[in-house]
């Protein structure tokens, strides 16, 4: 076998790379919102993220999946869960570079940019432990609904401390959140919820009920929805109590998915559970909704994030392999797919930084539209772009050592994660209609790029057709939130971008000239430009 079994042609291991200051588009939208200095405070996560070491805490984490204990040898219900090693240094190095509360109480004006450039960068190493560490980051701004609350939390989930497991929570340097919204017979409709609370003289409640999907079961507090006589109302439960006793919080079972699968996700059963509430009662969905605003950039960020990924990794194995004799990167069809998959990617991470921009700088309006909008199109693209990065590798890629398989199963998550299509795009007709601020907010973004491009114009046209229409709205719900989306992403790319990305994807997202898949950029376009650069320094 040595003598005939000879490799050759193979592409080497894709490491020492900076996924953060090695991606022009990337380094650029950090910049561009920040600074120069913002993008530096995040040198030693980009050569950490790009590391083989980190790429070897992803692997482990996913091929050992977190297990349940419902009880200790002794038949005592404990209710834990278990993570491989790997699971808490992915956690304790996203908290540590504060990718989770940390933003919230930074005095910079750039923290939460910041935060989504190293969350979109470090993310491509592994992106099931981001749950925990976006809902961690998201529970901040509900829970200051309630100030005496989030004085005695806040403290925790702000912190750059990671430190797992059950204790009493302001006893701890550093906190995690969950959220507990969705029912067996609800889902996305809240409302439908049947668990129950009861006021208890103390000034905290007693919550019975079900909660079908709760990840992350082993943070400290979640936000959790339950029902009192003034409609569905928020609460704050947490693990331990404040006298140091453990909560009622049964795991009853984890769920068996697709991808995210280092992550646990289960089912909760509440039996006279302690919570406090979160806002006023009757009024949980408001208060659940600071927190899904926000969980709902980090959908965006995350899906750029796998985007990216993928895009990397198709990039690095057509520089690397030969076909034909040629690299395939060199091939003029395979420089049209890669370009094409560029294209996607740096719209997808203009546009998530762009919203990250919108927070620091109080853009409540805009982000509440364009946030909604994001999270519809970018993540919907998604499992297609992977997809065709997957096919660049070709039977190499659809192997799990490639990291593609992963990628691929991770990818449709984030559409459906804080409401699914249909009702992200409903949601973007709901933050239209409840408030003129929010169009006027994105229309006035959306003209900064008007006259720059006819193909552009021309889509805004149509956008404002599709808007001045009001017959049948919801039927036309899905096609509204696209185009929104696009004629953002259009103004960006065309404002910020070098002229043959911005050329490109107007010629064929807004201008029609684009077939069903990708890899059908029209003749003109300066594929090997778009491909050169979207790599990534030190690949």
């Amino acid at each position: 076998m040595s003598a005939t079994h000879e490799v050759t042609n193979q592409v080497p291991p894709l490491t020492g790379y900076d996924p953060i200051a090695g991606d022009a588009v990337l380094a650029e939208a950090c910049e561009r919102h920040a600074d120069a200095a913002t993008l530096g405070s995040l040198a030693g996560l980009g050569r950490l993220a790009g590391s083989e070491q980190a790429q070897e805490w992803g692997r482990l984490a996913n091929e050992n999946p977190p297990k349940l204990r419902t009880h200790d040898r002794y038949g005592h219900r404990v209710d834990e869960v278990e993570f491989h090693p790997a699971w808490h240094d992915l956690m304790r190095t996203a908290v540590e570079h504060g990718l989770a509360g940390a933003p919230w109480t930074d005095p910079s004006p750039y923290a939460h940019v910041r935060r989504a450039v190293g969350y979109l960068g470090w993310t491509q190493v592994e992106m099931g432990h981001g749950c925990p560490v976006t809902m961690t980051y998201a529970a901040v701004p509900a829970l200051r609904r309630n100030p005496e609350l989030a004085a005695r939390y806040e403290p925790g989930l702000t912190a750059t401390a990671y430190q797992f497991g059950l204790a009493e929570p302001t006893g701890k340097r550093g906190l995690v959140a969950g959220m507990g919204m969705t029912e067996k017979q609800g889902g996305s409709d809240v409302r439908a919820n049947t668990t129950r609370a009861v006021p208890q003289p103390d000034g905290s409640y007693r919550l019975t009920g079900h909660k079908w999907f709760t990840s992350a079961p082993m943070s400290d507090l979640f936000l959790v929805l339950a029902q009192l006589d003034e409609g569905v109302s928020c609460f704050l439960v947490p693990r331990v109590l404040p006298d140091g006793s453990a909560n009622v919080f049964r795991l009853q079972r984890l769920k068996d998915k697709l991808g995210d699968r280092s992550n646990a996700s289960s089912e909760v059963e509440f039996e006279g559970t302690t919570g406090w509430l979160v806002g006023e009662p009757g009024r949980g969905v408001p208060a659940i909704i600071e927190m899904v605003n926000t969980t709902r950039l980090d959908c965006v960020l995350g899906s750029a994030a796998t985007v990216r990924a993928a895009l990397t990794q198709a990039i690095h194995h057509a520089r690397h392999r030969r076909a034909f004799g040629v690299l395939l990167v060199d091939q003029p069809l395979m420089q049209n797919v890669l370009a094409d998959l560029a294209i996607e990617s740096e719209a997808a991470t203009a546009l998530a930084v762009r919203l990250a921009a919108a927070l620091d700088a109080g853009e409540s309006a805009f982000l509440r539209l364009a946030g909604a909008a994001a999270k519809f199109w970018v993540c919907k693209r998604t499992p297609a772009v992977v997809g065709e990065a997957m096919e660049v590798l070709g039977g190499n890629g659809y192997v799990e050592d490639s990291g593609l398989p992963r990628l691929y199963r991770q990818a449709p998550l984030n559409s459906i994660w804080e409401g699914s299509g249909n009702v992200i795009a409903l949601d973007v007709l709901r933050a239209m209609g409840r408030s003129s601020d929010t169009l006027a907010a994105v229309s006035d973004e959306i003209e900064l790029a008007r006259g720059a491009d006819a193909r552009f114009d021309d889509a805004v046209k149509r956008l404002h057709a599709e808007l001045g229409d009001p017959e049948q709205l919801p039927v036309r719900a899905r096609r509204i939130a696209g185009l929104l989306a696009l004629c953002l992403q259009g103004s960006l790319l065309l404002r910020f971008s070098p002229a043959p990305v911005a050329d490109a994807f107007c010629a064929t997202r807004l201008g029609g000239d684009w077939g069903a898949v990708l890899g059908t950029l029209p003749a003109g376009v300066l594929t090997r430009d778009v491909v050169e650069r979207a790599t990534v320094g030190g690949v």
